[in-house]
């Protein structure tokens, strides 16, 4: 499910964001006034989108936005004023933030989004892809050590150690990995 989280001062633009995160699938869409408040939903919970509409009352919106883009794998779009926009996309860009100048052209605004979209699923697929190596690698480790217990208190070589680990493994209809532990 694809959830944002809109931080703004102004109803109009937190009606304007939603109209634009409902156009493409957004479901559940949450608003905050102030940094206070987004950093108190942001601890509790994980959205795949922040649409951040600076300045804001009680901090500046561009530190904002480089702490969520520092912390996980939320994207983060950044509405600044157009007199600030080259200096503030030059210092936020280079954290992954998608700057976006007011006053916004909605299909420009509506590429931002798709863009942020399109970013939040490789970087959730990478995610699963990299816990699924770092568990695999978790694996081999106590495999192998469990190899190296075989080979020194039971003589066994290497080869032997890794047959015995497999063999165990499917007579018992359990992982290598089961198996290892056991032993």
């Amino acid at each position: 499910m694809d959830t944002a989280l809109i931080i703004s001062n102004s109803e109009n633009s937190i009606a304007y964001f939603i109209s634009t995160l409902k156009a493409v699938s957004y479901v559940k869409i949450e608003s905050v006034s102030t940094c206070a408040q987004a950093k108190r939903l942001l601890g509790e919970k994980e959205y795949d989108i922040c649409i951040i509409n600076s300045p804001l009352s009680d901090e500046s919106g561009e530190s904002l936005s480089l702490s969520i883009a520092a912390r996980g794998f939320c994207q983060v779009i950044l509405v600044v004023r157009s007199e600030y926009y080259n200096e503030v996309a030059g210092h936020v860009e280079e954290a992954g933030v998608i700057a976006v100048a007011k006053p916004i052209d909605r299909a420009m605004f509506l590429n931002a989004v798709k863009l942020a979209k399109a970013a939040q699923k490789r970087i959730r697929k990478l995610q699963t892809e990299n816990s699924l190596l770092i568990k695999r690698i978790d694996d081999i480790r106590v495999i192998d050590r469990a190899k190296c217990v075989l080979i020194s208190y039971l003589a066994m070589s290497e080869p032997e150690a890794h047959k015995y680990i497999e063999k165990q493994s499917m007579d018992m209809q359990k992982t290598k990995r089961v198996i290892a532990e056991g032993i």
